[in-house]
Parts: structure tokens; C-alpha cells; sequence
């Protein structure tokens, strides 16, 4: 799941980077696109924390992309940096979970 939201959160970061539809984007719908974003990427970074035991590097950029996303060509940059992070670590992510689950925890 978590290696699956990586790959999602890539896809919407290289979505954001297209330097003047991304931009575009982000304008007219007032700045919101950031906000979702770094909430989703809150959210994966604590679900990599809780269920893979690691810190994800990925998610990290994409926090800072989309707290620094409102500058130019700054933002530009730093969602694609957030994509190709996303998007290696995606891949480095295994599917199994280290935690040990038990028969008392059903998920």
C-alpha cells in the first residue's frame, strides 16, 4: 500500500512540475494543490514510518515541495525532484511489512 501511494504522490508531483500547466493548475485553484499535497505526503511518511519501520526519503521532498511550492521556478524544481524521490523510492520500497502481526491484529 504504502509503496503504491509513492508511486500515486510521483504521479501527481510530476503532474505539478509541468512548468505552465502545473503552474496553471496550482494558480487557479488557489493554491490548494499544495496543501492537499503536503497533507498526502504527511500521511505517507507516517504510514512508511508505522508499517515499514523507515524513514522515507521521498516524502520528505515532496514536504518540502510543496511548502516552497508557491515560488516560480523554485517549485518547479523542487516537484520534479519530489517526483524522481518518489519515484526511487517507490522503488526501493519492499511490499512485505516488518511488523510481526499477530492473530489478535486482524490488519
Amino acid at each position: 500500500m504504502v509503496r503504491n501511494l509513492k508511486w500515486l504522490g510521483a504521479a501527481f508531483e510530476a503532474f505539478l512540475g509541468i512548468p505552465i500547466l502545473g503552474g496553471l493548475f496550482i494558480i487557479s485553484m488557489g493554491y490548494s494543490p499544495l496543501g492537499f499535497m503536503l497533507a498526502f505526503h504527511i500521511v505517507v511518511l507516517v504510514l512508511s514510518l508505522t508499517r515499514l519501520n523507515r524513514l522515507s526519503f521521498g516524502p520528505i521532498v515532496g514536504i518540502t515541495a510543496s511548502v516552497l511550492g508557491f515560488i516560480p521556478i523554485v517549485g518547479m524544481l523542487l516537484h520534479w525532484a519530489a517526483a524522481i524521490a518518489l519515484a526511487i523510492d517507490a522503488l526501493t520500497t519492499t511490499r512485505e511489512r516488518s511488523r510481526v502481526s499477530t492473530k489478535e491484529d486482524p490488519f
